[in-house]
């Protein structure tokens, strides 16, 4: 009977997890390719093994180490599984309109799917673009990463911003300093709709737009 090694029962976990490898890789800092084909049969490092056991505490060690009990500890509730849970979450715009207040949270309910983009750092949530208002730079179905602005001071004109507001909800636009005081330009790429102010007292948050996904 063949008995399975550490390497293979992490493997086990892994898919129980729902990661790729590289996705583990990542969050344990294993070399890549640790967990492929014959380096299977080579022993794991103890500093390995304790990496593992605290990023993962659901794990038990007895049975990642010798294959006896099983994979989770005992007084361990089942974990939500990872693929659930990791990512930038997408969010419908009316859940994402009160991303200005001090307790905003991403609700389970109101979360569409996850993404996993590398270069895209510090992502707080994810919006589906409506409408053409800034088309060519966005077309409306286009998904755009959002990082939460704490302090206005540090708006970059002329920059894209998701734009919470009392009235008007969500807007994606450039922003630029008003002419009134204590007010904000917004500008739109798509030159058929004119550039306005907005008071600052109708703002209730800023977001600087990182990136975008599209699908051709």
């Amino acid at each position: 009977m063949k008995i399975a090694t550490t390497k293979e029962r992490i493997l086990q976990f892994i898919d129980y997890l729902g990661f790729s490898k590289l996705q583990f890789y990542e969050k344990t800092g294993m070399k890549r390719g640790f967990l492929d084909g014959d380096k299977l049969k080579t022993s794991i490092p103890d500093t390995f093994i304790a990496i593992i056991i605290a990023v993962f505490p659901e794990l038990n060690p007895i049975w990642l180490l010798t294959g006896e009990g099983t994979m989770l500890k005992a007084e361990s509730p089942r974990p939500k599984k990872y693929k659930e849970s990791i990512g930038v979450p997408l969010v419908a715009m009316e859940a994402a309109a009160g991303f200005g207040t001090s307790d905003f949270t991403v609700r389970d309910e109101d979360i569409q799917a996850r993404y996993l983009v590398p270069d895209f750092n510090g992502i707080d949530f994810m919006i589906r673009v409506k409408g053409s208002s800034m088309y060519p730079k966005y077309s409306s179905g286009d998904v755009i990463a959002c990082r939460i602005l704490h302090d206005s001071k540090f708006i970059q004109w002329n920059k894209c911003y998701v734009v919470a507001t009392r009235e008007q909800g969500l807007l994606v636009k450039r922003l630029k300093k008003g002419t009134a005081e204590n007010s904000l330009l917004a500008i739109s790429d798509n030159k058929e709709y004119d550039p306005f102010e907005i008071p600052a007292d109708e703002i209730t948050g800023i977001a600087l737009v990182i990136g975008v996904i599209r699908l051709e």
